[in-house]
């Protein structure tokens, strides 16, 4: 009994160290997705300075030549899955999102817990990338994201590009929301109101393709700024459904011990008992002879 208990005693121990770690990694997690929350904010309004320099710079054009929308024959998908584990079901519900038609997508795959999932769906990958680890980093993720993109299109013109982006809600977890990133849809912006026109020194037609790019970048980074703070919340998440459970198993085993320890004290006793008895019985024995 003593073994069974110095065993129990030794598990609750180590479930209070796990504790410990799945505290430590949802409070870095919770710090990440604060930090992510905050960047997006400044971001998107980068994004809207942006936009409203296209809308003044499509005033500029003529009507007769507005920048119009390509046909397209081929796509490809940028994916977001998560870098790390203990992030649920996020990898499965972003792969499930690319759909059937894999033969006919280019897959950019962002994570590399993603990436090795991809592989044992047997999911062709065009390109791959590791997520950055600090949501500071997400511009140069970006540019990668971009070169590589540009070295795709360059092959052929016509091509469309998508981006399957992570978003977290509380209710229903991670949720794939596809976005149009390709070809650049100037239909979106509103021209401005005639008025008087910025001053520039570019030719409207560079100053749109250039803003336009701008505007690209800005896109990337606001997609994988989401999918950062989509991942650190699904794994928030994930640790706090993990310390519950742990508490749970720490007080089953708690209580376990205490019981453990009541038999073993109440064993001691009823072997003092029967050993006081037994000595009385040999005394009353000897002073009867």
């Amino acid at each position: 009994m003593t073994e069974r208990l110095a065993e129990t005693t030794r598990r609750v121990e180590n479930l209070q160290q796990l504790e410990a770690v799945v505290t430590a990694m949802r409070g870095i997690s919770a710090s990440r997705t604060q930090q992510a929350h905050g960047l997006l904010l400044g971001l998107r309004t980068h994004t809207a300075v942006i936009a409203g320099a296209i809308s003044q710079a499509l005033a500029l054009m003529p009507e007769d030549r507005q920048p119009a929308t390509a046909r397209t024959r081929r796509t490809a998908v940028i994916v977001f899955c998560a870098e790390q584990g203990f992030a649920g079901a996020f990898n499965d519900r972003m792969l499930d999102a690319i759909g059937t038609q894999k033969d006919t997508r280019d897959i950019f795959l962002i994570g590399t817990r993603g990436a090795t999932l991809a592989r044992e769906r047997g999911i062709p990958l065009a390109w791959q990338s590791a997520m950055v680890p600090h949501a500071t980093l997400v511009a140069a993720l970006a540019g990668r994201i971009a070169d590589a993109l540009y070295d795709w299109l360059s092959d052929q013109a016509g091509r469309r590009v998508d981006v399957l982006v992570p978003t977290w809600t509380a209710g229903g977890g991670i949720m794939p929301e596809q976005r149009s990133l390709l070809p650049f849809d100037f239909r979106r912006f509103a021209v401005s109101a005639p008025g008087q026109p910025p001053l520039i020194t570019l030719a409207p037609p560079v100053l749109l393709a250039r803003l336009a790019e701008e505007y690209v970048f800005a896109e990337l980074c606001e997609a994988a700024l989401t999918a950062f703070a989509a991942e650190n919340e699904a794994r928030v998440a994930a640790m706090l459904s993990a310390k519950g459970n742990l508490e749970n198993m720490r007080s089953d085993l708690q209580a376990l011990e205490r019981q453990i320890r009541q038999e073993e004290i109440t064993a001691e006793v009823v072997e003092l008992a029967s050993g006081a008895a037994a000595r009385r019985d040999v005394g009353i024995g000897q002073q009867s002879a």
